[in-house]
């Protein structure tokens, strides 16, 4: 597959992603090595990190795993089975711990443990017990919903049919990982290959295809492993440790890993990662990292979720490989919001088991300090943040210097760096032509019809190419008007449509005529207001038109709603402000109807109450207020107006309780606040 931008990109690595996905958790014969699967992600990562309005919600990023294949009964999770955040290096795990402490509100000389455990590369699973027997086994799945394979986990000898000691809670689900060793593999695939079977990839593949056979007998000749190292749902506590629990599990009959240790800061916890690392080999089974763990079990639920992984812990990969190519050419694109990102064309060189032909180099800083341009030999590596990447010029080709255009490759306009009011330049050169460039008018076209966006089917990039350049559309109420213009258009006469075709597009086009208030301010396409952004706004503002007359009046209201910056507050007011936008935007209006926002009904007294926290909190942090509050359906604002419900004051609070008094506000302390919270 050809591609050339990043939504192209996108959309490729999402389908590579999606197909693996299949290969590896239904049919057990992946196609990708673990590095090249992860490199992928990292890569989809990276390009969500940088343009976040492409974000797809079924983006493997916002979910766990795969679907259950059919095979097997269904069973949901209790508690969803989710994925852990990725660290690359040293500093990300220092990073990870320091993120720990400020979200608990943690001194310095407090003591904080953490645990480290080799990450098994085999197959999730979670098996039930009741009263102490095993009632129910189950495979990931989607993270919500796995495969029933009670049947077959029955026949692990490392999974106990009764629990062993006492103590055990009457309900107890233990999660793990099934997985094969080194020799008991290689003699498996022998007896493959003498019975003219075919052979297994990896002890992960054999272990995931053995334990989702169909016949469990298949699976008792096996040589299956288990290695529990955590839990789901429990009818009371285990213990009041991440340590303690991997030891009560292993009281009870479990086999847990006995290269899991306990450490009190970062060092610890990276010296042990080299020592694993520095032992792969003679494990004996295979590993793709080391899992790290808050140890105190009351602070991984103070740490909660962020998305689909939890706070409290992390997965320190191993590193993926680096090579050496040549770099052909830098060519500059242009996206939606005028930006002229430089992308590498190289030398095709395989990293890490993929192919790899072009690199981001970001903006014109970094090809500055790279010193990098076409005619070099350059280190590539996909790992990191942004995948791939060149990390250096090995040897100097000898050409001309890269010369950044200022003028933009679309349609000629000037591209500048902007300003700030602070006098600093923005790293992103821009074309300053927002509503003439071609460039930006098509991959805006693009954008709208995306599935982050108004998610229209069977309009996708070919047919806005088509259509933009035909002239038919050139601006979003464009695409509602088609229908109507059709007896001059003739879609249907078209190469690509045909009569089914077409009725089937004016009928998703309709479909979409009435949109939720947060997925339409996302479809605008405003620098810096992506998905989180247009929720937080959405919840604050209520309705198109409250929301619609103060970002266009000025920036102020909207610089209270805790999480929108000045960034993404000035976008929009200057979004609303420019007069052609406004003239689109009515043109739009007239053939779309904006859905209020949906409140949340939580059943809590602050549901849909605009709470702000000040002063310096003792009983949580102010992040793990804000994070409580969002939960319960409030809205978090970040100063204080006749609009707020409840001011929480903690001691220390200054100029806001004074205004919130004035105001007539209701001022909570930090024990009225949790009392009104209380469940």
């Amino acid at each position: 597959m050809t591609v050339s931008g990043p939504k192209e990109k996108y959309d490729d690595l999402i389908a590579q992603i999606k197909k693996a996905d299949d290969a590896y958790y239904q049919d057990d014969a992946p196609d990708l090595t673990d590095a090249q699967y992860d490199a992928l992600r990292m890569e989809l990562r990276a390009i969500e990190d940088l343009y976040p309005e492409l974000i797809r919600p079924d983006s493997p990023t916002q979910s766990v795993g795969a679907k259950p294949s059919g095979r097997f009964g269904k069973i949901t999770h209790a508690v969803p089975m989710l994925s852990l955040d990725n660290a690359f290096s040293d500093e990300d795990v220092r990073d990870w711990t320091a993120r720990a402490r400020r979200f608990l509100g943690l001194e310095t000389t407090e003591p904080m443990a953490f645990t480290a455990e080799p990450k098994i590369d085999g197959l999730s699973a979670a098996i039930r017990y009741e009263n102490g027997r095993l009632v129910q086994g189950a495979t990931r799945g989607d993270g919500a919903v796995g495969e029933d394979v009670t049947r077959n986990l029955r026949t692990l000898d490392d999974v106990p049919k009764v629990l062993s000691g006492t103590g055990w809670p009457d309900i107890l689900e233990v999660r793990g990982e099934v997985y094969i060793e080194h020799d008991a593999f290689a003699a498996m695939n022998a007896r493959q290959v003498e019975r003219g079977d075919k052979e297994y990839m990896n002890p992960r593949n054999a272990a995931a295809g053995s334990l989702r056979q169909i016949d469990s007998s298949i699976t008792a000749e096996r040589p299956l492993r288990f290695f529990a190292y955590a839990w789901g749902e429990v009818s009371e506590a285990i213990s009041d440790t991440q340590f303690e629990a991997i030891e009560n599990l292993s009281k009870w009959g479990f086999q847990t890993n006995p290269k899991t240790q306990r450490f009190t800061n970062a060092e610890g916890l990276i010296a042990h990662y080299r020592f694993i690392e520095s032992a792969r080999a003679d494990l004996g089974y295979d590993i793709d990292g080391v899992v790290y763990k808050v140890d105190r079990l009351d602070w991984q639920g103070r740490l909660g979720f962020a998305g689909r992984a939890p706070r409290w812990a992390i997965a320190h990969k191993f590193p993926a490989e680096k090579a050496i190519t040549k770099l052909l050419d830098i060519e500059i694109n242009v996206g939606r919001t005028g930006a002229l990102a430089p992308l590498a064309h190289l030398a095709p060189i395989n990293v890490g088991g993929v192919l790899v032909s072009r690199a981001t180099l970001h903006n014109e800083d970094e090809i500055e300090r790279l010193g990098v341009k076409p005619g070099d030999t350059v280190q590539i590596q996909r790992a990191g943040d942004v995948i791939p990447q060149i990390l250096k010029v090995e040897t100097d080709g000898g050409g001309e210097p890269f010369i950044y255009p200022t003028l933009c490759p679309s349609c000629g306009s000037d591209a500048i760096r902007a300003v700030d009011e602070k006098g600093k330049q923005d790293v992103v050169r821009r074309c300053v032509n927002t509503l003439s460039c071609p460039a930006q008018a098509k991959e805006y076209l693009k954008y709208f019809v995306s599935r982050p966006a108004l998610d229209i089917d069977g309009l996708g990039e070919r047919q806005i190419e088509d259509f933009y350049e035909r002239g038919d559309v050139t601006e979003p109420a464009d695409i509602f008007t088609l229908e109507n213009r059709n007896s001059d258009l003739k879609l249907e006469n078209r190469e690509g449509f045909g009569a089914k075709s077409t009725e089937a597009l004016f009928r998703a086009i309709e479909s979409r005529r009435t949109v939720k208030l947060p997925r339409f301010l996302r479809s605008l396409g405003v620098r810096h207001v992506g998905q989180g952004n247009s929720n937080l706004l959405a919840r604050h503002f209520g309705d198109w038109h409250s929301l619609y007359e103060s970002a266009k009046a000025g920036t102020a209201e909207m610089l209270t709603i805790d999480g929108i910056g000045e960034a993404a507050a000035t976008a929009l007011h200057e979004f609303f402000h420019a007069d052609q936008t406004r003239d689109a935007l009515d043109r739009l209006l007239a053939e779309v109807t904006v859905e209020d926002a949906e409140v949340v009904d939580t059943g809590s007294p602050v549901a849909g109450k605009t709470v702000v926290f000040t002063g310096k909190l003792e009983r949580f942090t102010r992040d793990e207020a804000k994070v409580r509050a969002q939960s319960l359906g409030a809205k978090v604002a970040g100063s204080v107006s006749a609009k707020t419900d409840y001011l929480v004051a903690g001691p220390g609070a200054g100029s806001k309780l004074k205004k919130a008094e004035a105001l007539g506000v209701s001022v909570l302390t930090e024990d009225e606040w949790l009392a009104l919270i209380a469940p």
